[in-house]
């Protein structure tokens, strides 16, 4: 029996066994085993791939990935978005390789990557699926395509990138599990589980080997999300779903749509509907804000932002800028909706909002 068919009589039992309180940790051991074999089902698969991969080379302040099956638009949307020149076809598998474009929005320079339409199976490497995905794994944004007349798509999309370990629009379960050599398990939360018990967290420990160790959980989190914490190797990624096409429907059919697919954008590379608010949606999901910089005794720099991540620290900027700057830092200035008033003298954990101008003062 291979790995595949193995991994298909489990998930054939965890279907039949009903769940409850007394089946929860034969189902948490179960789901163990099905993570670990398709972590070994990649790492072979991956060391008999022969031929060329896909290599990227990444640039700009951030990267977003066009995931999609053939022939929904990609192409088309790459190159409204974009600089790129992709190839567009009306037939399946137009792209056979990956086409890199460079998105410039407030400032910001977002390389966006259209990648070769994926198919079912592609988790299990049809299709070169394995390779493409992987290049969605390393994004900072995943931006799902849906043909509109294919809506369904989209759950075997979401479901070859959980194959690959990819936890989109998820957060890292907060899990600290340290080995010792004697005690058994010990179990501490902050607050009370209702998906987990000790018995089924033993149960799937036990499943990694380890018999004795202490279990750290803050927040109330799923046997999946508990497996996933113990092979730290997933990737979180935001994710926004488009629906592409929608020139060729009516508004009905749009808004029939939004009781069974989550929260969409609507759009239409081809006629170009929908592309700025795309734009906008797409900056503000990665994250980015625009930071402008005051040389001392110059004007501020407003046509050339600093782009950096929401939140981040002066002194976080200022490693960004030049380690010196951040070794030599004494305080900085600030003008914007940061601070309470124009110019305000600021510490190093100094919290940046979006458009705010900063000038540094270093000692010399």
């Amino acid at each position: 029996m291979d790995i595949d068919e193995k991994i298909k009589k489990i998930e054939e039992e965890i279907t039949k066994t009903p769940y409850n309180k007394a089946t929860s940790h034969h189902i948490g051991k179960l789901k163990a085993k099905i993570s670990k074999l398709k972590e070994e089902s990649i790492a072979r698969k991956s060391s008999g791939t022969k031929g060329q991969g896909f290599h990227i080379k990444k640039s700009g302040d951030s990267t977003a990935v066009l995931v999609g099956f053939p022939s929904v638009g990609k192409s088309t949307l790459l190159n409204e978005l974009t600089n790129a020149e992709s190839k567009i076809g009306a037939y399946e598998f137009t792209t056979l390789d990956i086409i890199p474009g460079v998105m410039e929005y407030r400032g910001a320079q977002i390389q966006i990557f259209d990648i070769p339409g994926i198919i079912a199976g592609a988790s299990g490497g049809k299709g070169r699926g394995r390779e493409i995905l992987s290049v969605a794994r390393t994004a900072d944004l995943i931006m799902v395509v849906l043909d509109v007349f294919n809506p369904s798509h989209l759950d075997i999309i979401i479901r070859e990138l959980r194959d690959v370990g990819i936890r989109p629009n998820e957060k890292p379960a907060d899990v600290t599990v340290r080995r010792k050599k004697l005690g058994g398990v010990n179990l501490s939360t902050t607050v009370p589980l209702t998906h987990l018990d000790e018995e089924t967290i033993r149960a799937i420990i036990n499943e990694y080997g380890m018999h004795n160790a202490d279990v750290l959980i803050r927040g109330d989190i799923t046997i999946d999300q508990f497996i996933d914490s113990l092979e730290g190797n997933r990737s979180y990624v935001p994710m926004i779903i488009l629906l592409n096409k929608v020139d060729l429907v009516d508004k009905s059919y749009i808004e029939e749509l939004k009781k069974t697919i989550p929260e969409f954008i609507p759009i239409s590379a081809d006629k170009k509907q929908n592309i700025d608010f795309l734009k906008d949606e797409i900056f503000n999901n990665l994250d980015l804000m625009r930071i402008y910089l005051k040389p001392q005794g110059r004007k501020a720099d407003m046509e050339e932002p600093l782009i950096v991540k929401k939140d981040s620290t002066v002194i976080e900027i200022a490693g960004k800028l030049h380690r010196e700057f951040k070794k030599k830092f004494r305080h900085a200035k600030v003008w914007g909706s940061s601070v309470k008033f124009p110019g305000q003298k600021v510490g190093p954990d100094h919290v940046l909002q979006d458009e705010d101008i900063l000038r540094l003062i270093v000692k010399k």
